[in-house]
């Protein structure tokens, strides 16, 4: 068994699409970055990178590279579960957080879950994703941006 934890935080911006767990919510405005901007998926990406000592999502995802621009992070999270099932892993489950004081994320949390199980393989019984305010302190407080926090737990494969 082994752990990893990753975090993201992306400003939010006018004129961009707002995409949490690869699932895309209605708000006035979105996250800025050089994919999607999913701070969610992409700190589940850091996390299984880690917990598989395989660097991070920049390391294989770089920002400067073009071919990168613009694309889903769930395709990114895709590439990352194959790196990690090259490695002999299986997810066994990810508890996250989203810090976020606005939108109001509890309606979207089931369809967040569905999504993201469905890429890491695992039941929705095995995401775990909370959505959290920071109370009116800092960026996030104020509305300036969306952060995620995820652990993930790995284990070798049956036969490994």
């Amino acid at each position: 068994m082994r752990t990893g934890i990753g975090y993201d935080i992306h400003r939010l911006v006018e004129g961009r699409k707002l995409i949490l767990g690869g699932f895309e919510i209605v708000f006035e405005r979105g996250l800025a970055g050089h994919s999607d901007a999913d701070v969610l998926a992409h700190s589940i990406c850091d996390a299984l990178l880690g917990a598989a000592c395989l660097g991070d999502i920049g390391t294989h995802f770089p920002d400067s590279d073009p071919a990168f621009r613009g694309i889903s992070s769930m395709e990114l999270l895709s590439n990352v579960m194959a790196l990690v099932r090259e490695r002999g892993y299986q997810v066994v489950n990810v508890d996250s957080v989203v810090l976020a004081e606005r939108p109001k994320l509890a309606p979207f949390i089931s369809k967040i879950r569905n999504r993201l199980a469905g890429v890491l393989g695992i039941g929705t019984g095995s995401v775990s994703i909370k959505a959290k305010t920071c109370e009116g302190l800092d960026a996030i407080g104020r509305g300036e941006a969306i952060a995620a926090q995820s652990v993930v737990l790995i284990s070798l494969g049956q036969g490994k």
